[in-house]
C-alpha cells in the first residue's frame, strides 16, 4: 500500500475508496491495449538489460562492461536479431520510445505535397504506419534488416495500412 500512494503521490495513480486506478495519463502510455503504449521499452529493459545489474560489482572493481558486448566477441545485435521473440520485444520497445514524436510528424511536416515516403530504418515501421493512417493518399516504404520484415509487415497489417505500405530489405549485420 505503501508504494501505491507513493505513486497516488506522484500522479501516476488515482485512489478512490481503497480502490487503486490508473491516471488518464499512465492509461493512455501504460495500457497495452492502446497504440500510445510506451511500456514495450520497460519490457525490453527489464527482460534484456536489467539482468546486467546482477554483475554489478564485478563492473565496480574491475571496470569492465558487464553488458551483452563484455566477451567482445560479436555485436550484441547480432544474438538480438537471431531471435525472433528478442528481436519482437525490442522492436516494439523502440516503437514506444519513437510513438509520440512519429505522430507529431505525421501531424506537422507537409505530406500534402507528397505521393510517397520512405523509412529508412523503419524497425516495427510505427513512423511509416503514423504517417499512413494520417495521410491516405500516400503509399511508403520502411527499409530495415531483412529479418525485420514479417514484423513490419504484421504491424501495418494489424494498423490496417499494410496495403499502402511495402518492406525492402537492405544491409547486413557485421
Amino acid at each position: 500500500m505503501i508504494f501505491l500512494d507513493a505513486l497516488v503521490a506522484l500522479g501516476f495513480l488515482h485512489r478512490s475508496n481503497s480502490v487503486y486506478s490508473n491516471t488518464p495519463a499512465t492509461e493512455m502510455f501504460l495500457d497495452k491495449r492502446k497504440p500510445s503504449y510506451i511500456g514495450g521499452l520497460l519490457e525490453m529493459a527489464s527482460h534484456r538489460l536489467y539482468p546486467h545489474w546482477s554483475h554489478l560489482t564485478q563492473a565496480l572493481r574491475t571496470g569492465e562492461m558487464q553488458s551483452e558486448a563484455r566477451s567482445g566477441d560479436e555485436s550484441p545485435f547480432v544474438s538480438l536479431y537471431a531471435d525472433p521473440e528478442r528481436l519482437k520485444e525490442f522492436l516494439r520497445a523502440m516503437s514506444g520510445v519513437s510513438h509520440g514524436a512519429n505522430m507529431a510528424i505525421a501531424q506537422k511536416f507537409p505530406w500534402d505535397e507528397h505521393r510517397t515516403f520512405a523509412d529508412l530504418g523503419t524497425a516495427q515501421g510505427d513512423l511509416a504506419v503514423q504517417v499512413a493512417l494520417a495521410h491516405p493518399h500516400l503509399r511508403g516504404k520502411g527499409c530495415d534488416l531483412g529479418v525485420v520484415g514479417p514484423i513490419f509487415e504484421e504491424y501495418a497489417d494489424q494498423n490496417g495500412v499494410g496495403g499502402r505500405l511495402s518492406f525492402s530489405s537492405v544491409g547486413l549485420l557485421p
